[in-house]
């Protein structure tokens, strides 16, 4: 005997073999066995024959299995049908999980076929133990399988044993009730489909024939023993298909066709012809049928309004839908405008007191015009943008001006560092990347670049050839400002100034300076001071011993820039304001307002004559503050965003915002009429504030008539 299964599996025997019907012999064959629980019409009870088939003990006791009694080819029909084979199938057919002949035959990842419910329901394969999963359908063992001969269903009754175990109950619902003293044998119990108990045996009085189990129900469709109920009344006997013939002719419960139309006639067949004779429903059968077919119609039209109804119902239930998916967006829509509305009517009032605040400023430059200096200004003395660098993908947080060469140099959130030419092509002549995080700082020493970024690192870049040559892990923190001085660098993060000497291209660490209590935004460096600015404090350096000198306790916030004059100390805070200290005697002379935001940037344009200050804000704006008499004299307004960096070069003012932009702007030329070598010449001179020189010089003799 073969230990295992497989694949391939030998053919039924030729005897199974041969046409799909064929009577069985009185001595039939081997047997398997399956409960039936249909609720078709149970066989005419018969005696039962002790020989009518041959256990099957002996295949088990081979097999060391119980063969499973049923097959079908329809999964729904499984555990239903009767199934009793005509000759012994082979134990290859057979399933190592239930012990019977497979059911919808499934080969599975080991390589070996099980009942597809069987391999479902298992976990590991019982010959080599592997995990089953379900491959393919075996159809060469399932058409081996359908190819073996069974009894048909109704020449089969169930045994006593299968009656007793399932109560009577289950084994008369499934083959029939037996006939009264009808003869019994002893037949081994049998392992059925689902534990259920459900042997049979066939039935010499029932159908004769054995037929292909592929065929099955072709055959039992039409089969003569297959129990059938009189179409006149219920309550008569129950028949077979073979006898309903016979009994339709004697059967005393026929009803006249109009029997819907209220005929109450019942009789036989030879009444039943009388009948028709004198029916009164005879003779209006026609205008009946008639009348049948018109209500029909009827039927069929309302059915169809019905259907008309209910799709007209959804479509209205769609529109309904859609109004409120309509309605929604037009609240949303309306939610909209009023937001509009109510932006454009801040930025209307914004406007207006911008306006007023020119105008303001505009009567104020007027009534100094008109106090009778020598000299007046020149119609164009209002500062005016000259022109937009554009080329970042983010912010500009620093600008740092290369005088020598006309460049500028601009960091932004983009992570790099753009060269710009101020001078000629007034184009982007590089983009500098190394940078990981945000470029926050730029300083110039010599003809070298240091940048410092959120990615905590300074990179030193050579002018010349715009390469990098350096990079420095330089703090545990962003790295926010930087200034150079005495060939030193000096670094701003987090609670420290790190300070570092120059030596060719590297930095060396010389000292850390503490003390500081927050982020260091603003460092400057002038003559031999160091000026830092750290929350709301202002801590001034010795630049040659590197010890703190003096504090400077400020209000309104962290200190965010700070600038040096000649005579005062300048710094912006984060509540937007401007506090101006006299540098020699540290004490605090003024504080400026007219910012309605941080006060990000500041820088100085110094002449023998006059001092500038420019500080730019989150407002947007840029003010320009006469240092003279402390108040501002212009505001500008270019950028759409934040205004956050600020440089100056020959007389130009270079801004940097949150709008990306970098913007330059040329200041106010002075026109000043000065005596130029007698009573009645004139010398016309424009003056540059930046530098205090005469540019475009233009020398008129004017001769005018002396007045008598």
């Amino acid at each position: 005997m073969e230990a295992s299964f497989g694949p391939t599996f030998s053919t039924v025997a030729a005897g199974a073999k041969g046409s799909t019907h064929r009577r069985t012999p009185s001595s039939s064959s081997t047997l398997t066995y399956s409960p039936r629980d249909d609720d078709d019409m149970p066989p005419i009870g018969t005696p039962r024959r002790s020989d009518s088939a041959i256990s099957i003990r002996s295949l088990h006791s081979e097999s060391n299995m119980s063969l499973r009694s049923t097959f079908s080819l329809h999964e729904e029909e499984e555990d239903t049908e009767p199934q009793v084979f005509a000759e012994q199938p082979s134990v290859k057919l057979c399933c190592q999980l239930c012990c019977n002949v497979f059911k919808d035959p499934v080969i599975t990842t080991c390589g070996h076929t099980f009942c597809r419910r069987c391999a479902l329901s298992s976990d590991k394969c019982p010959v080599d133990t592997a995990k089953l999963t379900v491959v393919v359908n075996n159809i060469a063992v399932a058409e081996q399988i359908g190819e073996l001969f069974i009894h048909c269903k109704y020449g089969c009754r169930a045994t006593p044993a299968s009656a007793a175990a399932a109560g009577g109950a289950g084994a008369a619902a499934g083959a029939g009730v037996a006939a009264p003293g009808a003869a019994t044998v002893a037949v081994p119990t049998i392992t059925t489909v689902a534990g259920k108990p459900g042997a049979y045996e066939v039935d010499p009085l029932g159908c004769p024939f054995t037929i292909k189990l592929t065929s099955r129900m072709e055959h039992e469709v039409s089969c003569d023993y297959r129990p059938v109920r009189c179409p006149n009344n219920p309550s008569c006997p129950p028949l077979l298909t073979k006898h309903l013939e016979a009994h339709l002719k004697e059967c005393e419960h026929i009803k006249c066709p109009h029997s819907k139309y209220g005929c109450t006639f019942i009789g036989n067949q030879d009444t039943y012809e009388t009948h028709l004779e004198v029916c009164k429903f005879e003779g209006l059968k026609e205008f009946l049928q008639q009348t049948d077919d018109r209500f029909h119609e009827m039927q069929l039209t309302l059915s169809q309004k019905d259907q008309d109804i209910a799709f007209l119902r959804s479509m209205l239930g769609k529109l309904s839908e859609k109004l409120d998916q309509l309605e929604k967006n037009l609240e949303l829509k309306f939610d909209v405008l009023d937001e509009n509305q109510s932006k454009l009517s801040e930025d209307l009032m914004e406007f207006r007191r911008d306006a007023s605040m020119l105008n303001d400023e505009l009567s104020h430059i007027n009534a100094r015009l008109n106090m009778g200096i020598l000299g007046s200004y020149d119609p164009q003395q209002i500062f005016k943008c000259k022109g937009t660098f554009v080329g970042h993908q983010g912010p500009v947080w620093c600008l740092c001006v290369y005088s020598t060469g006309d460049l500028l140099f601009s960091g932004s959130s983009d992570k790099t560092i753009k060269v710009w030419d101020t001078c000629t092509t007034y184009k982007c002549q590089k983009t500098l990347e190394g940078h990981d995080g945000i470029v926050l700082a730029l300083c110039i020493q010599g003809n070298r670049l240091y940048s410092g970024s959120a990615d905590c690192t300074i990179i030193v870049w050579d002018i010349q050839t715009l390469q990098k040559v350096n990079t420095i892990r330089a703090h545990d923190n962003p790295v926010c400002t930087l200034v150079s001085s005495h060939n030193m660098l000096f670094s701003g993060s987090l609670k420290a100034i790190k300070v570092w000497d120059i030596v060719g291209t590297e930095l060396k660490l010389k000292k850390e300076l503490t003390g500081l209590n927050h982020w260091v935004r603003a460092l400057v460096a002038s003559q031999n001071h160091l000026y830092s600015g750290s929350y709301q404090t202002i801590k001034i350096w010795d630049i040659r011993s590197l010890d703190c000198v003096h504090v400077l306790q400020t209000s309104g916030g962290s200190v965010y820039s700070i600038a040096v004059t000649n005579h005062h100390i300048v710094c912006g805070t984060y509540e937007n304001l401007i506090h101006v200290w006299d540098i020699d005697t540290k004490e605090q002379v003024r504080t400026l307002t007219g910012h309605v935001g941080t006060v990000y940037a500041l820088a100085v344009i110094s002449t023998p004559d006059q001092t500038k200050v420019f500080s730019a804000s989150y407002d947007r704006s840029l003010r320009v503050w006469s240092m003279d008499n402390m108040i501002c004299t212009q505001t500008l307004l270019r950028h759409q965003g934040s205004v956050t960096a600020l440089a100056v070069s020959r007389g130009r003012l270079f801004s940097g915002a949150v709008d990306s932009t970098v913007k330059v702007g040329s200041p106010p030329r002075f026109l000043f009429v000065i005596p130029c070598g007698g009573p009645f010449s004139v010398c016309f001179l424009f003056f540059m504030p930046s530098t205090g020189t005469p540019t475009f010089p233009l020398m008129r003799n004017l001769s005018f008539k002396p007045v008598e």
